[in-house]
């Protein structure tokens, strides 16, 4: 696009179109999943912010509020504009419908989070959700919540195909899609699982594309190689060589000698 990405053009194509979507780390991500074609992006309000939104100027950011940082309305308010005016489009909240709320009625573009919800694991763990009738209803009231909230988008990660595609059916938000086969208005991944830029769990939904942990590791070899040669010529005498430094004329060391002397 001419122009960025918008909560009005994501919801004006719901059920029309397939978003990519990426959760990336920093600003060379960014720039290559704009190159990628990747229009959706997602990141922490970390020092890499900015840049990212450098990189990535057109794309739609959607910006993590760190769970746990705000402990009232107002203090989400001001949080969540802050967190436009250094780039965000939206801002990722898993706080409760009322912090949700009081950002929505402000202006403020919101994305909720329903199914696994890492950041509230301790009451499902991590696994699928929604899996039983009683836990699908329980996390289609979840949805509804947030809609009424005045959510934009909510992420609904690793449920059931069946009730992705039934959320997405059934409510105005822009669902994002993480686990949830196809179902969702846009397909979510993070960029480390993507690269395979580590060396912990993978989940199942998660595909590597690269082997960064390799490329990496590759990579600090050599950087051990070249620290090493550079100590090597060091103690030799073979660096540094007379291109390596700036030299003063005879002439002009024994004037300086000279005027160093003087009263």
């Amino acid at each position: 696009m001419s122009r960025r990405t918008s909560v009005y053009d994501l919801a004006s194509r719901k059920g029309q179109r397939k978003w990519l979507q990426l959760h990336v780390d920093n600003a060379a991500e960014a720039a290559a999943a704009v190159e990628a074609g990747i229009e959706i992006l997602s990141c922490e309000p970390d020092h890499h912010l900015e840049f990212i939104r450098k990189a990535a100027p057109m794309a739609f950011l959607s910006v993590g509020m760190p769970h746990g940082a705000v402990a009232s309305r107002e203090e989400a308010i001001r949080l969540g504009f802050r967190m436009l005016e250094r780039g965000a489009d939206a801002v990722y909240c898993s706080h409760s419908p009322r912090f949700i709320e009081a950002m929505a009625r402000e202006g403020i573009p919101v994305t909720g989070h329903v199914g696994l919800v890492p950041n509230r694991a301790t009451w499902t763990n991590f696994r699928a959700v929604g899996r039983k009738p009683e836990e699908a209803v329980a996390v289609m009231r979840a949805v509804k919540a947030l809609e009424n909230a005045g959510a934009a988008a909510i992420e609904v990660e690793v449920v059931p195909v069946e009730l992705a595609d039934h959320i997405t059916r059934n409510t105005p938000m822009i669902t994002m899609g993480m686990g949830c086969g196809s179902a969702c208005d846009t397909q979510y991944l993070f960029s480390s699982d993507v690269l395979g830029t580590h060396a912990g769990h993978y989940p199942r939904h998660a595909k590597r594309y690269a082997d960064f942990m390799a490329l990496e590791a590759a990579l600090q070899e050599r950087r051990v190689e070249a620290f090493r040669a550079f100590a090597a010529d060091v103690a030799s005498g073979a660096y540094p060589e007379a291109g390596h430094q700036v030299a003063m004329g005879e002439a002009d060391f024994e004037r300086f000698l000279t005027l160093s002397q003087a009263p």
